[in-house]
């Protein structure tokens, strides 16, 4: 059973991705493009979302336990620190210069447009530097010798 919602909670949001022109880059970027051609039709994507999210948390929160399992997986950790910021700052970036974030481009993928054909293989190698930097501890902070 949960093989089965969760592929079809993907085909929904994959479906509103596409529906929505998130899956398109150009109307990404021209949404992020406020000094030229701005399009603001995602923000009511955005706003949309945001209230979906707003109101699902509101019913979950709730429950006592999640439908398929014995209890909420929540982050521990509410710290703002230096790999969360330069992950975020990376993000975004990625996001600006490609006009695409991880769904999305997933979402694109069938359409084999050139850009989805470099940034998801760029993804991956991001994703797999960045597993391999954390487990080498390379964004943990520097102790002093004593």
């Amino acid at each position: 059973m949960r093989p089965a919602l969760g592929f079809l909670s993907g085909l929904v949001f994959g479906l509103g991705l596409v529906i929505s022109g998130m899956a398109n880059p150009a109307k990404v970027l021209n949404f992020l493009d406020l000094a030229g051609t701005w399009d603001p039709s995602l923000a009511f994507v955005m706003a949309g979302a945001t209230a979906t999210a707003f109101l699902g948390y509101r019913l979950v929160w709730r429950r006592a336990a999640p439908a398929l399992e014995t209890a909420f997986d929540v982050p521990t950790s509410t710290r703002i620190d230096r790999p969360l910021i330069a992950g975020a700052a990376l993000f975004g970036t990625g996001w600006g210069i490609g006009g695409f974030c991880p769904g999305p481009a997933w979402t694109a993928l069938p359409l084999l447009a050139p850009g989805t054909l470099i940034f998801l293989p760029a993804m991956l190698v991001g994703l797999w530097l960045g597993a391999r930097a954390k487990s080498l501890d390379i964004f943990a902070p520097k102790r002093a010798l004593q």
